[in-house]
C-alpha cells in the first residue's frame, strides 16, 4: 500500500539526497502512521471495554500516542525542510532531532502512565473477561505493527532519518507489547489466572525501555557525535584519489541534520609543487566531496617535503616513537628547519581523547624519545584531538 502511495505522490522518488524528497517522505510516511494507529487506536479501545481490560486500553492509549508522535514527525519534517535564513545559516535539519526526541518523550510517557494504571489493577484485584472479538483485534494488531516497524525502518534507512526509526522502534516494542497482553489473556482465560496487571506492568517497563533507546538515537547527533567508520573511509578514498594529494588529516564533520554536512580537512601537498596547480587538484577535491557526499566541503592545503632522503629516513624514526605512545592515533605536518646549534622537529600529532595524559605530559615523552636519536633534535608539537572518533 505504502510503495503505492510514494509513486502517486513523491516524484523522484529515488532521489533521497533531495531534501524536498525526504521532506515528502518524512510527511507521507507519517499521516499513513496517523490513519493506522487511529484505527489500531478504536480496535484495541473496542477490545478493553468489551474485556474490562487494562492492558488492553492502555495499549490502545499508546496507539493514540503513537499518533501523536506522527503528528509531530510530520511536523519536524514540514520544519527541517525549510530553507536556510540569515538567523539560521545552516538550515533547519536538526528540528528532525528535536521532534524524535519529541516522539521518544511520548513513547515513556505512555510507558509511564500504563505502570501506574497496572499497579493500580494489581491492587484492586480486577479480572478481565475473555472475548474471541478482542483475540482477533489483538491479532491484526499485532500484524499492522509489525508492517509499521518494517516499512518506517525501510524508509528510515533510505532517507537516513533518526526520527522514522524511532518510530521504528516504538512500532517493534508495541508488536512485543500487544503479543504480552494476547497472550496472558489467552493464559488468563484457560488456567483461570489474573495475569492482565502484571501483563500491563510489564508492557508498560518495555515502552519505557524503548522509549529511552529512541531518545539515546537523536540525542547522540544533537550533542555532536562522531562521523561514521565508512563516511571516514569515504572522505578519505576521494581525497587521496588525487595523485598530488599525499596525506590527509584534521578531518572534522558537523552535522546540521540530514543532507548538511559541513566537511572541513587538511591536506598534505608537495612543498616543490606550483602552488597554482595544487590549489586547483584542491578545488577539485572539495567539488567532488561536494557531489558525492551531499556536503559542504572546505581543504585546507598544507605543503610538505616530499622526496628529501634526509627528511623521510627522521620522519620514519620520529613516526615509531609515535606509533610507540598508546593514544596517539598519526601525526602529520612533519618538517624539518636545520640550525647551527640544533635543528627543530615541527610537526603535529593525532591524540584520542581516550588518552589520559595533558598535551605537555605528551610533547615532553615524545621530545624525550626524539633526543636519545640525536641531542640536538629540538622538537615543536602541536597536539590535536581525534575529532573523527578513531
Amino acid at each position: 500500500m505504502l510503495s503505492i502511495l510514494i509513486r502517486m505522490f513523491i516524484k523522484n522518488s529515488d532521489d533521497t539526497f533531495d531534501p524536498k524528497v525526504r521532506e515528502q517522505y518524512g510527511v507521507l510516511c507519517g499521516f499513513y502512521g496517523i490513519f493506522l494507529n487511529i484505527l489500531l487506536f478504536a480496535g484495541k479501545l473496542f477490545a478493553g471495554i468489551i474485556t474490562a481490560s487494562i492492558a488492553m486500553t492502555a495499549d490502545a492509549f499508546n496507539n493514540l500516542s503513537d499518533a501523536g508522535s506522527s503528528i509531530i514527525s510530520v511536523i519536524g519534517f514540514k520544519l527541517s525542510g525549510k530553507k536556510p535564513d540569515p538567523g539560521h545559516p545552516f538550515g533547519h535539519g536538526r528540528i528532525e532531532y528535536l521532534a524524535g526526541l519529541g516522539v521518544s518523550a511520548m513513547i515513556i510517557l505512555m510507558g509511564y502512565e500504563l505502570l501506574l494504571s497496572s499497579i493500580d489493577k494489581i491492587r484492586n484485584k480486577e479480572e478481565a473477561t475473555f472475548s474471541l472479538i478482542a483475540v482477533v483485534i489483538l491479532v491484526v494488531s499485532i500484524l499492522v505493527k509489525f508492517y509499521m516497524a518494517f516499512y518506517s525502518r525501510k524508509i528510515g534507512k533510505k532517507i537516513d532519518s533518526s526520527t522514522l526509526m524511532a518510530t521504528s522502534t516504538d512500532s517493534l516494542s508495541d508488536t512485543i507489547a500487544t503479543s504480552a497482553v494476547l497472550l496472558t489473556s489467552i493464559i488468563s482465560h484457560f488456567f483461570n489466572i489474573n495475569l492482565d496487571g502484571y501483563a500491563g506492568l510489564c508492557v508498560g517497563a518495555l515502552i519505557i525501555f524503548a522509549g529511552i533507546n529512541a531518545a539515546k538515537d537523536v540525542i547522540s547527533p544533537l550533542l555532536g557525535e562522531a562521523p561514521s567508520a565508512e563516511f571516514i573511509k569515504e572522505v578519505e578514498e576521494i581525497v587521496m584519489s588525487y595523485d598530488e594529494i599525499v596525506g590527509i588529516h584534521d578531518l572534522i564533520v558537523h552535522n546540521y541534520g540530514p543532507g548538511r554536512l559541513m566537511i572541513t580537512l587538511h591536506a598534505e601537498v608537495p612543498s616543490n609543487k606550483d602552488i597554482n596547480e595544487i590549489h586547483d587538484v584542491v578545488d577539485n577535491a572539495e567539488r567532488e566531496l561536494t557531489s558525492k557526499l551531499n556536503c559542504h566541503a572546505t581543504i585546507h592545503m598544507d605543503p610538505v617535503s616530499v622526496g628529501d632522503p634526509f627528511v623521510d629516513e627522521l620522519k620514519s624514526k620520529v613516526k615509531e616513537i609515535v606509533k610507540g605512545i598508546d593514544g596517539i592515533i598519526n601525526f602529520h605536518d612533519f618538517r624539518v628547519v636545520r640550525g647551527t646549534t640544533h635543528t627543530n622537529l615541527i610537526f603535529d600529532i593525532v591524540a584520542s581523547f581516550a588518552l589520559k595524559l595533558s598535551d605537555e605530559e605528551i610533547q615532553e615523552l615524545i621530545g624525550k624519545r626524539v633526543k636519545e636519536i640525536d641531542p640536538s633534535y629540538f622538537c615543536v608539537i602541536t597536539v590535536d584531538r581525534d575529532y573523527a572518533g578513531n
